[in-house]
C-alpha cells in the first residue's frame, strides 16, 4: 500500500461524483488562505500542456496532456485578481468527497469553494531582478495540485518560481479550459501503481521541456493564451528543485534518478516504493531512487501515524517495520539528506491544504473526524515549520544561502525532531 490515508484513495476515486450536484448548506463556511512569509508578492498562472510525441499511458487512443500551475515572484506595483483555490470542477469534487463520512461527515456544500481565494493574483508581471530557481510539485497520489497551496505559495513568495502538476487521470478530477472535467481512471496493486509513477515522472520531464521553451521566447500554451510578462527570463533552469506530498515525495526522488537536471528534492510524507511493507504482508516494490540513492541532496519529512489497533507509528528511517523503503533509501542516498520528524500530533494529510482548511471549518467536523484527518498538532506551528524547512533547504541547495535551519532542531518549530 502507499503511505497516505483513506482521503487520498478517497480523492482518486471521486471522479465518478463529479457531474453529481451537491446541496447547498445554508451556513456556508468562508475560507481564507494564510498570509504568505516570504518578500515578494505572488502571480499565478495555469498553462495546458499537450505532448504531441506521447500517448497517455491511461488513455492511448489520446495524446498526453496536462494542467500545471504556475506560481512566481509578482511585480510588488502589479495588482490583479486573486486566483480562486480551486477550479469549479475540482472543488465540486473536493467538496463531496470532504461530505462523506469516511472523511469529514459534512453536508454537502458545507465550503464555499466558489468564494476561496489564493494569496496569488492571477496573470501579473514578474518580479524584477535575476532569475529565480524553479521548483516542481507533484501531489499525493489522486490529489490535485490545487490542494497545496499553502506550500506553494509560499515558496513562490521567498524568490522562487513554482510548477504545480496535477497528473491526468491519476488526480481525482483535471479541469482543463473551457470546463472540461477530466476524472481519474480506477485501478489497484503494484503495477497500476509502479504506471502511475512512470507516468508521473515522464509528466515532470515533459514540464521541464516545456519550462525551456518558455525560456527561449515560445509559448506552449495549448490555446496560446498570454503569459505573464517577464516570465520566460525570470526562469533559472540551471537550479531546480523538485518536491511533493505522499506519492508526490516519491515522484520528486524518482524524477531525480531519471533527470539531471533536478538538483535538489523533498519528500513530504511518502513511501518510496509502488507497495511498502505496512501492514505486514503488503508486497514491497521499492523505487529506482531507494535501490540506488541519490548523488545529490534529498530531505524526508515524516508525519506520525497509527496502525490498525492505534498504535502510534512514526514515518523515519529508523522504523523499517513501518515503511521499509525510507530505511534503504538512507542507507544507500549518497548526496546531503536529512531526516525530519513532524511530531506532536501531526497527521499524513498535516502536509495538505486541510491543514489550513478544517481548523476553519469549525463545529461543523467533530473532534474525532477532524483529529483522525489532520491531527492534534497546533496546524499553525504545523504549516510554519512545513514553510520554513522547505525554503530552507531550497534555500541551501538551490540559491547557496544557509540559514542554519537545517543543521539541528530549533526552538522555533519545537514540532521538528531531527533523525540521525
Amino acid at each position: 500500500m502507499v503511505r497516505g490515508s483513506a482521503l487520498i484513495a478517497g480523492l482518486a476515486l471521486a471522479g465518478g461524483l463529479a457531474t453529481a450536484a451537491p446541496a447547498v448548506a445554508a451556513d456556508q463556511a468562508k475560507l481564507t488562505a494564510p498570509a504568505l512569509t516570504g518578500p515578494y508578492d505572488v502571480g499565478t498562472t495555469d498553462l495546458h500542456l499537450v505532448d504531441p510525441s506521447r500517448p497517455d499511458p491511461w488513455k492511448p487512443e489520446r495524446r498526453r496532456e496536462l494542467m500545471v500551475t504556475v506560481t512566481y515572484p509578482a511585480d510588488r506595483f502589479a495588482d490583479g485578481p486573486r486566483a480562486p483555490w480551486l477550479a469549479p470542477g475540482v472543488g465540486s469534487v473536493l467538496d463531496q468527497v470532504l461530505a462523506s463520512e469516511d472523511y469529514l461527515g459534512l453536508p454537502a456544500g458545507s465550503i464555499d469553494w466558489a468564494s476561496a481565494k489564493r494569496r496569488a493574483e492571477l496573470g501579473v508581471p514578474v518580479a524584477h531582478g535575476a532569475p529565480k530557481p524553479v521548483t516542481l510539485f507533484s501531489p499525493g497520489f489522486g490529489g490535485p495540485r490545487e490542494t497545496y497551496t499553502a506550500i506553494v505559495d509560499d515558496l513562490a513568495s521567498r524568490g522562487y518560481v513554482v510548477v504545480s502538476l496535477s497528473h491526468t487521470y491519476e488526480s481525482a478530477a483535471v479541469e482543463f479550459p473551457g470546463g472540461r472535467l477530466e476524472t481519474a481512471v480506477s485501478g489497484e496493486g503494484p503495477e497500476f501503481m509502479k504506471k502511475a509513477l512512470d507516468a508521473r515522472v515522464a509528466d515532470s520531464r515533459f514540464v521541464l521541456d516545456q519550462l525551456a521553451k518558455i525560456t527561449r521566447g515560445q509559448n506552449p500554451d495549448a490555446e496560446n493564451r498570454p503569459l505573464p510578462r517577464g516570465l520566460g527570463w525570470s526562469l533559472d533552469l540551471s537550479r531546480v528543485g523538485a518536491y511533493g506530498h505522499s506519492y508526490g515525495g516519491f515522484t520528486a526522488g524518482e524524477t531525480m534518478v531519471h533527470d539531471r537536471r533536478v538538483d535538489a528534492g523533498i519528500n513530504l510524507d511518502g513511501a518510496m516504493a509502488s507497495a511498502i511493507g505496512y501492514p505486514p504482508g503488503s508486497v514491497y516494490v521499492p523505487g529506482e531512487v531507494t535501490k540506488r540513492g541519490l548523488d545529490r541532496p534529498f530531505m524526508l519529512m515524516g508525519a506520525e501515524g497509527t496502525d490498525e489497533t492505534g498504535k502510534p507509528l512514526e514515518h523515519t528511517h529508523r522504523h523499517p517495520e513501518f515503511d521499509r523503503s525510507w530505511a534503504d533509501f538512507w542507507a544507500n542516498q549518497r548526496g546531503w539528506k536529512r531526516d525530519l520528524y513532524l511530531r506532536g500530533g501531526s497527521t499524513h494529510m498535516a502536509y495538505s491544504d486541510l491543514q489550513v482548511v478544517v481548523p476553519q471549518l469549525g463545529s461543523r467536523v467533530t473532534p474525532d473526524k477532524r483529529e483522525a484527518v489532520i491531527g492534534t498538532i497546533d496546524p499553525r506551528r504545523s504549516v510554519a515549520a512545513q514553510r520554513d524547512y522547505i525554503g530552507a533547504f531550497f534555500d541551501l541547495h538551490l540559491k547557496g544561502r544557509d540559514r542554519h535551519l537545517l543543521d539541528g532542531e530549533s526552538p522555533r518549530h519545537p514540532n521538528i525532531d531531527f533523525i540521525d
